[in-house]
């Protein structure tokens, strides 16, 4: 069985590693040093499992061209971006229309699979407007630097449809797992509603646990002893629950966003909340700084989380923009950044001069590097996990 996957994202790579596995695949991306790094066996995103597991024999071909992907495929999965768009208060969907449309040209007996996140009701909506049945929305619960891994070992797998075409796509997904997760079979609004609930949930124990460090840090408490304190009630769990400058990254923030806009006509009241208090939770941490009056503001990694290469929608760059416009001079660590400037501010290339130069060093997350400045840092890690 041949199965093509639009898209080489963390959601799209890491399908494509998995399903390589036993099947063969056909990788699809729009850029070619993506494609060139795949052919010769090199993760183009930063993941453990994935770079050991091109380090093993799988049925795995990149190309640039839509035909020699999509061709002879049982299964085309899209897994492209689809970022929110704050003028239309909803996802741009409109890579994922771009892929439907050439699949349908090029082999229109294959059944389209949607991973990216749509809003609740798109994939029914594009049923009708290509006046295809088999385009199913299957909805992916991944971590960023641990996506393979979320793979293998699914802590459940969603299928927004229940007919004989879900069910033959959900056994691919499930053979390919390295436990027996459970499957559910669902109508496709359903299965687009687990997936912004889901991290709607994770946005707010996120924010939660924000606001309860600082209400910690504000009243001169130890955030760590309630936090434990808090989380050893078995119904509350000791997870994600280490304060951070706020969640950001490529799903948390538009997920939240989207979901409140399906909220439309319907009454709520924490859904709306969650994204306040991120924004509220930002405009603390920069307030909390500024307060401290720093000529120079050293910021230690825009990524979001060790392991992880990706600083899109971080947390950190909100913060950075209150500080520039207090006047603030900030200055960047971020290694996998090439250029001398991001955003308006001096990249640094090593952290002895960034700790030279700062007066305070932000850092939403440590690690054993960035230890040895410890007398400058700011940072609210108190687990030093994600």
């Amino acid at each position: 069985m041949k199965i093509a996957i639009a898209g080489t994202g963390y959601v799209g790579l890491s399908l494509a590693v998995l399903l390589s596995t036993k099947y063969e695949v056909s990788s699809l991306d729009i850029i070619p040093e993506k494609v060139s790094m795949i052919n010769n066996g090199v993760s183009p995103i930063e993941d453990a499992y994935i770079e050991e597991y091109f380090r093993k024999e799988l049925n795995l071909r990149a190309t640039l061209d839509y035909a020699s992907a999509f061709e002879n495929a049982e299964f085309i999965i899209i897994s492209t971006p689809t970022d929110y768009d704050a003028e239309s208060n909803r996802f741009n969907t409109s890579s994922v229309e771009d892929v439907i449309e050439k699949a349908v040209k090029i082999n229109p007996g294959a059944t389209i699979i949607i991973k990216s996140t749509v809003p609740v009701g798109y994939t029914e909506s594009i049923r009708k407007r290509y006046k295809k049945e088999n385009i199913i929305f299957s909805p992916e619960f991944l971590r960023e630097g641990n996506a393979l891994y979320d793979n293998l070992y699914p802590s459940r797998i969603i299928i927004g449809d229940t007919t004989a075409d879900a069910h033959k796509f959900g056994d691919v997904l499930k053979d390919c797992a390295l436990n027996n997760p459970p499957v559910l079979y669902m109508h496709s609004a359903e299965a687009e509603a687990v997936k912004l609930f889901s991290n709607s949930y994770l946005a707010l124990r996120i924010a939660y646990f924000n606001e309860l460090d600082t209400y910690a840090e504000s009243k001169s408490l130890n955030t760590k002893n309630i936090v434990k304190g808090v989380s050893l009630d078995p119904r509350i769990g000791d997870y994600y629950n280490n304060p951070s400058f706020g969640y950001g990254g490529y799903c948390l923030p538009k997920d939240t966003k989207q979901l409140l806009s399906n909220y439309d006509d319907v009454p709520q009241n924490i859904i709306e909340s969650i994204v306040k208090a991120n924004e509220t939770r930002k405009n603390y941490i920069a307030k909390t700084i500024l307060g401290s009056h720093p000529k120079t503001v050293g910021i230690y990694r825009l990524t979001m989380k060790t392991g992880s290469d990706n600083f899109r929608a971080s947390a950190i760059q909100d913060i950075i923009k209150i500080l520039k416009k207090s006047g603030t001079k900030v200055l960047i660590y971020e290694p996998t950044l090439k250029s001398e400037e991001f955003d308006g501010c001096i990249v640094v290339k090593n952290l002895s001069d960034l700790a030279k130069e700062s007066d305070i060093i932000l850092a939403n997350r440590l690690d054993k590097s960035i230890l040895h400045f410890k007398n400058k840092i700011y940072t609210r890690d108190l687990f030093e996990r994600d």
